[in-house]
């Protein structure tokens, strides 16, 4: 059994910084390309960050560009989301994903992942 668990949502004012952490298990992924998206209400979700198996390849929704940053750890089965400067915007449940299969992706349509988390609730306040 795949599961994805996120972690590390909050109440955060404008201009504060949240850490996301999503914690894999059921599979090892070190293998596996990751991403993180977010839906707010009454919005469709949409994609945020991507990251090849190695870690080495990332890509950024526009909207965040500059602000979020990326990262995992393979031996820990990890992906992380460091938020900086956050903005009212922002404020959304935020998602991890994995795809069945591939260690990189091309895309940001959320149809190219598979396994996805619960969410975790991120609010960032003015």
């Amino acid at each position: 059994q795949v599961q994805l668990v996120e972690s590390g949502g909050g109440l955060v004012q404008a201009g504060g910084s949240l850490r996301l952490s999503c914690a894999a298990s059921g599979r090892t992924f070190s293998t596996y390309a990751m991403g993180w998206f977010r839906q707010a209400p009454g919005k469709e979700r949409e994609f945020v960050a991507r990251i090849d198996w190695s870690g080495g390849i990332t890509y950024y929704a526009d909207s965040v560009k500059g602000r979020f940053t990326i990262s995992r750890d393979n031996a820990k089965n990890t992906v992380y989301l460091q938020m900086n400067s956050l903005k009212p915007d922002d404020t959304a449940v935020y998602y991890c994903a994995v795809p069945r299969s591939g260690g990189y992706l091309v895309g940001t349509s959320s149809s190219l992942y598979y396994y996805w988390g619960q969410g975790t609730q991120v609010t960032v306040s003015s």
